[in-house]
C-alpha cells in the first residue's frame, strides 16, 4: 500500500537551543501517524541542519551528534587580532558535520533520492547589485539543486552571520537564512504537495551585549591609566556603561545585535500573521462564493458565476485551506550558547532538558490529534 505524502514540516532557526528542542519535536513527530506522510521539510538555519537528518529518517543520528557537540565544534572564537577581518568566531561546524556524517555532497545526493524533499533558506549577500526584488532570499530544494551546491546551502543557512563570515553557494555568497525568513511557513503554503503543516517555531531570548565583557579588561588596564591610549580606552568604557544604563546600545556590536534581533523577530512574526490572513481570506472567499451562488436562481448564470470563481487567480491557492499545527518553544532558565573568549561546556543533562521540552511541547499539540485517513 502506497502511503500518501501530503504533510509539510516547517523548522525555524534557533541556534543550539533551537536545534535541541527541534530534536525533541522531531522525536515526537516520528511517533505520530504523520511521520510516514511527510512530503517536504522546510528549514532555516538550525532547522536546515536538523531537517537534513529528518528528511533521511536519521533522527537517532541527529541525537547522537547533538549529544557529542560542544561549542568549540560549532563556532570557535577567533584570536583578538583576527576579529576585524574574520569576525568573532571561526565556523567550525562544517568540519564537525563532515567528521560525523562524511562528505556533505554525498548526504545531499542521498537527500535527492529520499522520499522526503528538503527545502532550505539562505540570505543572499552577493555584492553584484543585480538581483530581482526577492532574490535576497535564496531557496534550495534537494530535488532541484545539484548535490554539491545543496550541501553548501545547508551549511550556509546555518552560518550565524553575527558570528561568522558567509559561504559560497554555487555562484552566490550566502549566510544565515534567519535574516530573510527565519520561519519558512509561507513556503509550505505555496508547495503543491502540502495539505497539512506541522511546524516548530523557536522563540528566542536574546542576550544583552552590554559592557560586562569589557569590565575584566578595564580592571587589568586600570594600573596603566597614566598612558594616554589606555586612559582614552577606559573613558570609552565609562561612556559605554553610561549608555547601557540609559537603555541605549552600549557600543556598535550591541547595536548590530539589536538590529539582528529586530530583523529576525519581525520576519518570524510576519510569517504567521500572513498565514493567518490567508486563512481568513480563504474562508471568507468560500463563504462569499456559497452565498453568491445560492442567491442566483438561474442555473446557466449560476454555472457561469461558478466558473468565474474557479478561474480567479490569487497570490495563493484559493481552492483549499491548509490546516497547520505550530509548536512554539523557548528556553526556560539558562540555555546553551557559544561563548566569546571562554567557551562553556554543554552538559548532557542541559541538552536533555531542552530535548525533553521540545518533545513535551510537541506532545501537547500532537497527543490529541485525530488524523484523517
Amino acid at each position: 500500500m502506497t502511503v500518501r505524502r501530503d504533510v509539510g514540516v516547517v523548522l525555524s532557526g534557533g541556534g543550539v537551543n533551537g536545534v535541541m528542542m527541534e530534536l525533541g519535536f522531531l522525536k515526537r513527530l516520528r511517533e505520530s501517524p504523520l511521520w510516514p506522510r511527510i512530503a517536504v521539510i522546510f528549514g532555516t538555519s538550525s532547522g536546515a541542519l536538523s531537517g537534513a537528518l529528518a528528511a533521511l529518517d536519521r533522527v537517532d543520528d541527529l541525537e547522537a551528534f547533538l549529544f557529542d557537540l560542544q561549542p568549540e565544534r560549532t563556532f570557535r572564537p577567533n584570536r583578538l587580532w583576527r576579529l576585524p577581518f574574520l569576525g568573532l568566531h571561526d565556523y567550525a561546524l562544517p568540519e564537525t558535520v563532515e567528521a560525523w556524517f562524511g562528505d556533505m555532497a554525498q548526504v545531499a545526493r542521498n537527500l535527492a533520492e529520499a522520499p522526503v524533499e528538503l527545502v532550505v533558506v539562505a540570505t543572499d549577500v552577493t555584492d553584484d547589485h543585480q538581483r530581482a526584488e526577492d532574490e535576497y532570499e535564496l531557496h534550495y530544494s534537494s530535488r532541484l539543486t545539484p548535490p554539491e551546491v545543496f550541501a553548501q546551502a545547508v551549511l550556509a543557512s546555518a552560518a550565524v552571520s553575527a558570528l561568522v563570515l558567509p559561504l559560497r553557494v554555487g555562484d552566490r555568497i550566502a549566510t544565515d537564512g534567519a535574516w530573510v525568513r527565519n520561519f519558512p511557513l509561507g513556503l509550505a503554503y505555496d508547495h503543491q504537495a502540502v495539505e497539512l503543516i506541522v511546524a516548530f517555531r523557536y522563540l528566542p531570548h536574546y542576550p544583552r551585549l552590554g559592557v560586562e565583557a569589557l569590565l575584566p579588561l578595564r580592571r587589568r588596564l586600570a594600573r596603566f591609566r597614566r598612558l594616554a591610549p589606555v586612559r582614552a580606552f577606559l573613558a570609552e568604557v565609562d561612556d559605554a556603561e553610561a549608555r547601557a544604563a540609559r537603555g541605549e546600545p552600549a557600543h556598535l556590536a550591541d547595536m548590530i545585535a539589536r538590529l539582528a534581533r529586530v530583523s529576525i523577530l519581525r520576519n518570524t512574526s510576519r510569517e504567521e500573521r500572513f498565514a493567518g490572513q490567508i486563512d481568513r481570506s480563504l474562508k471568507e472567499l468560500r463563504s462569499l462564493r456559497q452565498d453568491v451562488l445560492a442567491a442566483i436562481g438561474d442555473e446557466e448564470t449560476r454555472a457561469a458565476v461558478e466558473a468565474r470563481f474557479a478561474a480567479a487567480r490569487f497570490p495563493f491557492r484559493h481552492d483549499r485551506v491548509v490546516p497547520r499545527i505550530v509548536v512554539r518553544g523557548s528556553v526556560e532558565g539558562v540555555g546553551l550558547d557559544p561563548g566569546f573568549r571562554t567557551q562553556p561546556h554543554w552538559s548532557d543533562a542541559e541538552k536533555q532538558v531542552l530535548i525533553d521540552r521540545g518533545y513535551e511541547l510537541a506532545d501537547l499539540e500532537l497527543g490529541q490529534l485525530e488524523v484523517p485517513a
